[in-house]
């Protein structure tokens, strides 16, 4: 996974696309411009018998770069990286700064692409993904771009909830003063406990614990777990921010419901 951190500072989590997927999404492409571009050439074929030999070359070549460069150029732009053998396998062309290419970047892929995709059968695309990190093909590498998937399976909910032997704790103490990135850390770690190891899920229970403790008081009874504690916390401030939230909905329609009643309004 590609950790990039744009300009205002926002973390973004990027997959790159495996080789398999995007070799089955470069074949996927191939095989529809070579059937759109025999059956122009077909309709060019039965529409220009009587033009001379030289008209007839000229379109055949137009029919060539329309659907092995213009088309692939065109809808990589229109959809922002897309086709549709990227539609098939999930993927995405992005920037190598992780945001949407433009027509400048569709056009130097369409073009190394006419090179490396057909008129070598495909070869010099494979041989060169074969040598770097993010399977990227020479158009990618001359473009600035590479492949990322688009469709990630969502994770499943991970319920939180306050221990029960815990709740009378949880409920009178101070967890306001929490810093949101070492709440991130405590929920990222209930999420992700299932899939731990052991001893990692033991050590990193113990550190973000460490961590949360310097901003709750008083401390928990004697004898909580780190893993009780984390959820105890990550529960009581979640359902204190969940009645927040009810109670600001409640006083704002009571608000409009009074300014809906004005003297005037008659």
């Amino acid at each position: 996974m590609n950790l990039i951190v744009t300009g205002e500072a926002v973390v973004l989590e990027l997959r790159p696309a495996s080789f398999a997927a995007r070799a089955l999404g470069l074949a996927i492409d191939a095989v529809f411009h070579a059937v759109l571009l025999v059956a122009v050439l077909l309709g060019l074929s039965a529409a220009g018998r009587d033009l001379d030999d030289a008209a007839g070359r000229a379109l055949v070549l137009a029919g060539v770069v329309f659907c092995l460069v213009v088309l692939p150029v065109g809808v990589e732009t229109l959809t922002r990286g897309r086709s549709l053998g990227k539609l098939a396998t999930g993927l995405r062309v992005v920037r190598e700064d992780g945001g949407a290419i433009r027509f400048r970047h569709a056009v130097i892929r369409g073009l190394t692409g006419f090179l490396e995709i057909y008129l070598t059968f495909g070869g010099l695309a494979l041989a060169v993904a074969l040598f770097n990190d993010k399977s990227r093909r020479l158009g990618d590498l001359l473009a600035g771009t590479y492949s990322v998937r688009s469709r990630v399976p969502a994770e499943p909910a991970t319920p939180v909830f306050v221990p029960p032997h815990l709740q009378a704790w949880a409920s009178t103490a101070d967890i306001g003063r929490i810093p949101d990135a070492t709440a991130r850390r405590a929920a990222q770690f209930i999420r992700q406990a299932g899939r731990m190891a052991p001893a990692s899920r033991t050590a990193i229970a113990a550190a973000v614990a460490a961590e949360l403790s310097a901003h709750v008081a008083p401390g928990p009874p004697t004898g909580t777990g780190p893993e009780d504690y984390l959820a105890a916390v990550a529960g009581e401030r979640r359902n204190r921010e969940f009645a927040r939230l009810a109670q600001m909905r409640r006083r704002n329609t009571a608000v409009g419901e009074r300014l809906q009643k004005l003297p005037f309004a008659e």
